[in-house]
């Protein structure tokens, strides 16, 4: 990609970024951030196949930061304080990036119709095994296979319900369910990997 171009194309990125961010999801089309970005309908779609495109490209970038959060951390030796510290990050992530998580949400409800990239999937890797680090340090007698699915359900669970942390008002409880769900999760864990 030559220079004049890479601008164009992290410019519609940070002007759709804004837009996602001011103004809700419903607002990100090719006609929307033409008009917010100055380029015409058909310089976006030079840079991008189609808005699935430009949408996965802005999921890209939300995963990076979020990635970065849970790199900020400096872990305990205590799994259980990591792994809720993990939940407050992501918690946290969410509640100040609602509308970009929203379109991330979204974009994973459309799945069968929206295809993924290798960073994409390489990104979720990369933040589920933060967390599988703690399982594994947590949960020694459950076999790679039994963690794998286990942090599965437990990343499943959490980002279902990162739906409701987009939407609903009190944020204290949003983050307390959100809480009570890890660590029931991880107590009927423990009592399974005692039996």
């Amino acid at each position: 990609m030559n220079k004049n171009k890479e601008n164009i194309y992290q410019n519609l990125l940070e002007k759709g970024r804004l837009l996602v961010c001011e103004k809700g999801t419903e607002f990100l089309t090719a006609r929307k951030l033409s008009e917010c970005s100055g380029y015409s309908i058909g310089t976006i779609y030079n840079q991008f196949a189609n808005m699935d495109e430009y949408v996965l490209e802005q999921n890209i970038q939300t995963l990076e930061e979020l990635y970065k959060q849970f790199c900020l951390y400096i872990p305990e030796k205590n799994a259980y304080v990591n792994l809720n510290r993990y939940l407050e990050i992501f918690t946290n992530f969410v509640l100040s990036h609602q509308n970009l998580w929203f379109l991330l949400f979204n974009f994973h409800l459309q799945g069968e119709r929206k295809a993924t990239s290798f960073k994409y999937n390489k990104l979720i890797f990369q933040i589920i095994s933060i967390w599988q680090k703690e399982f594994e340090r947590t949960f020694k007698k459950l076999t790679k296979a039994e963690i794998k699915v286990s942090l599965q359900t437990l990343w499943l669970s959490l980002f279902s319900l990162s739906s409701f942390l987009t939407h609903a008002q009190n944020k204290l409880e949003q983050k307390k369910i959100c809480q009570i769900l890890l660590n029931t999760y991880l107590a009927g864990l423990t009592i399974l990997k005692n039996r």
